[in-house]
Parts: structure tokens; sequence; C-alpha cells
């Protein structure tokens, strides 16, 4: 396996005694509250004895409870890995009830090894005894063991019969695995690193990996990027939520509908399923990639019936009753957590802070500790599988940097157990039937920085509304920066309205239209503004007459650091303060967004041609010195726009894969990282997938493919994925 675990490994004899010894204590505790289990059910069960007819003492009593409890233990450890493997192919409800029966007949035997004959029960009894005696072993074994991720492979190993590293003569050919850190920038990985943090990933970097930084589209947020990156194409996503007008829906990334409708889109593009359309495992993800092994896939969420997968990992993991127990107790350390650290950020007046309250640190320990270890786990076993290709997304930096920030002690903890279950994947890759080498990469980074609503009082929406003459809230109102919003409005509307308009030789006063209602989204620090009531993209021209002072409101707020709309003159302009404009077709490096660093004007060329690009496109600013950005949603971490390391990921691969780019070259987009992915699982002779897109595919749909099969949009929806 390449990619080993390097500084992260235990080392020495030391690190073996101490293992051995954990190990000991564990057995010996598990032993004693098993022995105690055997002697409470003698005492409730008429039909359970641990006594000779004529009574024995407490001791005796106690040491034959011991010896039966130790018996069991060890026929269990023996026989149930056997037969889990003999009886892979039964039904789940016949190997449901032959586990019973077997518990039951492994109890009576332990019964039987008792010296004198002290120990009977019924059959029935013993499946009893039998089931719970399973049950409070692995609750204590487990619980014992919440953060021993060895023990928690080596049982894995012994279910799985793999109790041996491959030998690499025999080898096939390697498979690939690639794992998302989601939101987990260059720098941050970088920092990480230098801090002590990420030992596995310090340890590759030390065996020669490469660390790879690459760019976003101006939509940095995981809608784009993983669509981009599955599916090689992320045409048309201008953020990660946006309104359409030909359909008159709101398109959000991470809805399960809508999440359907995108990846239908891309496939329809490319003519291609994407990239583990053949032998592939998708996990943890918005979208499938066309792999057949799907887990948490929200694209598959959206189907309602027997097909539906996308919960399947969540039901295979904890059916084990261990599994179970070792999420249940990191899951109640991580609620508490979040409290303890939450408070500490209120009592030190930490800021920028947001609230972190109600169902919050339940929703964080979900996505950092259910998802990542059902996501881990359905990793190791695709890899034990001997699967070609996988890839996973593994959330739980980007969920805690959005509420606590990018850097900090909170997202510091998240960081050291994402390099556990690193580690824990390289080792458990040693052990699969094939060589694996694995892909480090993220889709978008975070920036810094107070909220929008935070720095000026108030929402973008107020901002919106108060520049197109609306109601806005009383809060907003009350505010200084909702004052100068009003303020400035009516200055603009009065030079607007005392500007001629020469028609026929008369002057008149050109009045705007009445005014709709605007949808007004959020995308981090990116904001969209579209008018539903006008069924083409409004060009600045219309936008002045309906509402003289909107463009001139936003563009010259602190807040905003450009604004993208079409113009009937100029084809498409950039907006900024101090009246700057600039058509986009001008646009370079050097101009107007010189301060969001190089390929910004590339980037926004490229959003400027989507179909649905709103009316107005908002970033908010940027400053270069502290790297904060505002997002217009409450998160103090954001990413969707331009500015600062939420547009700068990272991709980190072993050396024996061919470079991604040529030395000098920059890695730029979601799709051409597509691109670099497929070469690489072609280089280990793994899923072939048509380089170049096929003639016509843009304009003919192609025959349905297997995977589209699977993306109906009809039929109920469930909730959002957490985001």
């Amino acid at each position: 396996m390449t990619g080993g675990v390097g500084d992260g490994r235990r080392g020495g004899g030391a690190g073996r005694w101490r293992t051995a010894g954990r190990t000991a204590v564990r057995v010996l505790t598990v032993w004693a509250v098993s022995t105690l289990t055997l002697l409470l059910l003698a005492g409730l069960l008429p039909d359970f004895q641990l006594q000779s007819a004529d009574g024995d003492s407490l001791t005796r009593t106690a040491l034959t409870a011991a010896w039966a409890a130790g018996a069991f233990g060890l026929l269990t450890a023996l026989v149930w890995p056997l037969a889990v493997r003999a009886l892979l192919l039964v039904p789940a409800l016949v190997l449901g009830l032959l586990a019973f029966f077997l518990n039951g007949s492994l109890l009576l035997v332990a019964l039987w090894l008792i010296p004198d004959g002290r120990g009977a029960a019924d059959p029935e009894t013993a499946v009893v005894v039998a089931a719970v005696m399973s049950a409070v072993a692995s609750a204590t074994s487990t619980a014992l063991a919440v953060r021993d991720d060895d023990a928690y492979r080596r049982r894995l190993y012994r279910l799985t019969g793999r109790t041996r590293p491959r030998d690499p003569r025999s080898a096939p050919a390697p498979g690939t695995v690639f794992l998302q850190l989601d939101g987990v920038g260059h720098r941050a990985l970088r920092d990480a690193v230098a801090d002590g943090l990420m030992p596995t990933v310090a340890g590759w970097l030390d065996a020669g990996h490469r660390l790879t930084p690459w760019r976003t589209d101006w939509s940095s947020q995981t809608g784009a990027s993983q669509l981009g990156i599955l599916h090689g194409s992320n045409e048309d996503v201008p953020a990660f939520r946006w309104y359409e007008k030909d359909t008159g829906r709101v398109m959000v990334s991470n809805r399960p509908a809508s999440a359907v409708e995108l990846q239908r889109r891309a496939v329809r593009r490319t003519g291609d399923d994407g990239l583990l359309s053949l032998d592939g495992a998708s996990r943890g993800n918005l979208f499938s990639g066309g792999a057949d092994e799907v887990a948490l896939v929200l694209t598959v969420a959206a189907r309602r019936g027997r097909r539906n997968r996308s919960r399947a990992g969540y039901f295979a993991y904890f059916s084990d009753p261990a599994n179970a127990v070792r999420t249940a107790g990191s899951l109640v350390g991580e609620v508490v957590r979040e409290v303890v650290q939450s408070t500490r950020s209120r009592l030190r007046r930490e800021t920028p802070r947001i609230p972190r309250g109600g169902t919050y640190p339940f929703v964080r320990a979900f996505a950092t500790v259910v998802e990542r270890d059902v996501v881990v786990a359905a990793v190791m076993g695709d890899m034990l599988a001997g699967r070609t290709a996988v890839y996973a997304d593994l959330v739980a930096y980007d969920e805690v940097a959005h509420h606590s920030g990018p850097r900090g002690r909170d997202t510091d903890q998240v960081l050291r157990r994402l390099d556990r279950a690193v580690g824990l994947i390289a080792r458990v890759a040693e052990h699969a039937p094939r060589p694996y080498r694995i892909v480090l990469l993220s889709d978008h980074g975070q920036s810094p920085g107070e909220t929008f609503e935070g720095a000026y009082g108030l929402t973008l929406k107020d901002l919106v509304r108060a520049g197109c003459g609306l109601p806005v809230s009383r809060r907003a109102g009350r505010t200084r920066s909702g004052a100068e919003a009003r303020a400035a409005a009516r200055d603009a509307l009065r030079s607007a309205l005392h500007r001629p308009v020469e028609t026929g030789g008369e002057e008149e006063r050109e009045l705007p239209a009445r005014p709709s209602e605007p949808v007004v989204l959020a995308s981090g620090n990116l904001g969209l503004v579209s008018f539903p009531d006008v069924p083409h993209r409004l060009t600045k021209e219309e936008i002045d007459r309906r509402h003289p002072a909107l463009l001139r409101t936003l563009a010259q707020h602190p807040g905003i650091g450009f604004l993208l709309v079409a113009s009937a003159e100029h084809g498409s302009v950039v907006l900024a303060g101090d009246g700057v404009e600039v058509p986009v077709a001008q646009l370079a490096d050097d101009g107007p967004l010189a301060v969001f660093g190089r390929g910004a004007a590339d980037a926004v060329r490229r959003t400027d041609g989507f179909p649905h690009v709103a009316d107005i496109m908002v970033n908010s600013m940027y400053d270069p010195a502290t790297g904060t950005v505002h997002a217009f949603e409450e998160q103090i971490g954001s990413h969707g726009g331009l500015g600062g390391e939420q547009a700068r990921p990272f991709l980190l691969s072993p050396p024996e894969l061919s470079p991604p780019v040529a030395e000098g070259e920059e890695l730029v987009g979601a799709e051409r990282v597509h691109r670099v992915l497929r070469r690489w699982l072609r280089e280990g002779d793994g899923p072939q997938v048509p380089l170049e897109r096929p003639a016509g595919s843009q304009e003919i749909s192609p025959p349905q493919t297997e995977a589209e099969s699977l993306l109906p949009v009809e039929g109920p929806v469930v909730p959002d994925k957490n985001h």
C-alpha cells in the first residue's frame, strides 16, 4: 500500500507493551462484567443454574460463573468469525435467527465444560442468556476501546478473515481511494502539518507525496466542486443555491431533488456516468459519480423504494452493536465538547462569534462522529472487498469551521481526528487483497470573517430591499448601516429621477416600473439577486429603470467587493465602488478584481456565460491583509465566492502517480481535477472512461444510463442533508 502512516505509527517495543497491556486490561474487565452478568441472570431465571443441587458458597458460585463466562467468551471468539464467513450468503433474517441459536449452543457448550456439572440451562433459556451475555460483553469491550483504533481494526480483520498483510508478490493491479477532507484548504493543511496536528499526512509528505494547490471556480462550494470532480462538468452551477427563472424553483446543492437534477444534467452534458462508473464506490457524497456501490449519497436519497441505498451505510454499520456503542460514546463526548467550547467562547467574549445553541451540538456531533465513522467503515469495507475506485467525503472540518472559524482549538481537534481516520484507513489497506493508492483532496477551503449582518447590522436581503425602496426589518432599519443604506437609496433615487431622458425634443422624468419582490439568496460570501417576474436576465439598464438606487446602493457598500450584471451596451459589466464599471470582456487580473488574486477575472467571465446566472451576482469584500470576508449567511468560516483561502483547496498524491500538472502550471477548476483523477485511474489499470466529450453530446441527449435510471425527480423529497 502506498501512502503509509509514517509518523502516525506506533514504534518500538514500548508501544507493543502498551498495546498488550491495554488489551489485557480490556479482556479482564470484560470477563469480570460477564461474570457478574451470569450471576445476575442465574438469580433471575429459574431455569438457569450455576450451583450444584446441594448448593454452593458464594465464592464457589462466583468461580463457576467466571469459568462459564471465560469459556463462552473463548468459544465466541473462535467460532463466531468462522460462522459469519460461512453464512455470508444466507438471507439477513435467517442469519439473525441462526445467530441466536448459535449463541445459545455456544453457551450450552460452555456450561458443559464447567467442572462437576454445576452449570445447566434449558435450550430456550440458553438462547436468552447468550443474547444478554453477547450484548453486555460487546458493549463493555467497545466502551473500553472507543478511542482505540487498533482494537477496532483488529476486530474488523477478524470478521473479514484478513489477519495478515497482503503478499505483494501476488497482488493484482492497484486500486485508488480518494478521500475528500471537506473544506480543508491548502494553507489549513500545511499549517496543521507544521503544528503537529496531522502526523499521518506529515509522514506522507516526508515520504515524497506531492501537495498541490488548485483553484476553484467562482462558486467555491461542495456542490460545484464535487459535481465537477465526480462527473466532469459543473457548467451552470453559479452558487450553492440559486433561482432558475425558466423552472420557477430555487436550486439548493444539498437538497436531494436538486442534486439529482444537477447530476442528470452533468451526465447528459458529458455523455459519461462519472469517475466511479466501473467497479467504484461512492461514500458520503452529494453525487454518485456513477458508482454501483453507494452509501449516504444524496442523489439516491430522492428515491423511495427498494433501490434507495442512500442510508444502507447506516444500517450496515449500526447492525453491529459494537459499532453502535463505539459511535454512541463518541457522539455523547462530541455533544459535551461542543457545549463546553461554545460556553468558553461566550464567556471569553471571543469575536467573531455566532450562536451555537439549540440543536447545533447534535448536528455537529452527527457530522463529526456518526458520518465520519460510517463513511470510514464503508471505505475500509470497500478496500477489503478489493474495489477498484472509492471516493468518500469526510465533512467534519467544514461543519465545525462554519460555526467556530477555520482556525482555533475547535478545528484543531477535528483535524487531529481526521488524521487518525486517514491513518486507520491506510493501515487497513495493508490487509486488502490489492494494493491501494490513497489520494487526499479537498473541494474548497474556508475564509474567516464576521458575518455581513454582524459587521453592518443588516442582511444582504435588507440592503437589496432598501435599494429597491421596499420595507426592511425593524432591526435593520434602526441600525446605522440600515439608515445609511436608506439614505444612499434616497440619494441615488433622487439623482435618477432628475436625469433627463430625450423623447421627441421634450424633457420628462422617467419613473421606475412598479418594483417586484426580489429573490435574494446567499451562498457563503456570494449573494444572488433575481427578479422572478421577468423571464430573462435583466440588464443593468433595465434594473436602473426599475430600481434606480439598487445597483449604486450595493456597489458603494463597504461590505461588498463587486457586482456582476448584464448590460445591453457592454455585454456584461463588473461594478465596484467609486463608480468603477468594467466590461467583462475587458476584465484582467490587474483590474477591479486584482485584490481577489490571479484567475478571478476568468472565473467571473466563465460564470457570466451560465444560463442560470442571477440578475445580480454579489461578492463580498475581501481584505488580503487579514484574509477575511463577510458571509451573507450566519457563518464565521465561509466559502462560496471569491476571496482568500476558500478558493484554494489541495490535492495530495503518492509519488508513484504522475504529477497533476506540469511544473510551473496551475491546476484550475474542478473539471480539470476530474481529468487528473481519471488519468490516475488509467495509470493503475482502473476504470476506463472517455477522455474526450463525444461529438454532439451537448446537443443530443444520450440513451438513459444506469446512473440516470437511479435519479428520478418524481415523488416526495426528503429533508436537506446538513451543510
